[in-house]
């Protein structure tokens, strides 16, 4: 009875386990595949331009001892553009940004149309201050605990374009490029001369 068994049984078909492997596979590459696209697709942190509640109104005011002891104001910056960039030597996109800040301050520092002024974002003096000293950068770096709750900051980078005449116009959550700054800046300064007579 035994033989007769295992005569009937005969091999294993094995073609419906291959067929739920090819199926799988077939669906993970998929996935895969609509990942990376999205990845691909999608908009660069310079312009990920989000909602804020200060957008349209007057600036907060940050002030407070630059890393070179001098003691900075933005209410003092009025006639320029100001970019006040809230970041952290921790933070990897605030550290894959800086080059790029670097570019957009040294052009508008020669032609003294916008500025930049940074803000820290929980970290240590000493390693901002290396931090600077090894990445460069001629800009106010400014400590001001309050700025970070006026200004509705949660996280890392976070920057504002702030107008000449201190009206917050826009706001970035994530790195931003020198290319995108340069948009931003220059969609600013169209509207603000179209509205003018």
């Amino acid at each position: 009875m035994t033989a007769a068994v295992h005569e009937q049984s005969g091999p294993v078909d094995d073609r419906p386990r291959r067929r739920t492997a090819l199926y799988a596979a077939v669906a993970v590459g998929l996935t895969i595949a609509l990942f990376v696209g999205v990845l691909a697709t999608r908009k660069p942190a310079a312009d990920r331009v989000a909602p804020s509640r200060l957008i349209g109104r007057p600036a907060p005011d940050v002030s407070g001892p630059g890393l070179d002891g001098s003691r900075f104001a933005l209410s003092a910056q009025q006639g320029k553009y100001v970019l006040v960039n809230f970041f952290a030597t921790w933070c990897i996109p605030c550290v894959q940004e800086h080059p790029q800040l670097r570019l957009f301050f040294e052009r508008h520092q020669a032609a003294g149309d916008a500025a930049v002024v940074s803000v820290v974002y929980r970290d240590e003096p000493a390693d901002v201050r290396r931090f600077f000293d090894e990445r460069g950068g001629g800009w106010p770096v400014v400590e001001d605990e309050a700025a970070k709750v006026d200004w509705g900051v949660r996280g890392v980078p976070e920057s504002f374009l702030v107008s000449p005449d201190g009206i917050v116009l826009t706001r970035v959550v994530g790195g931003v490029s020198d290319v995108g700054l340069e948009r931003l800046l220059a969609q600013a300064d169209r509207a603000l001369r179209g509205g003018r007579p």
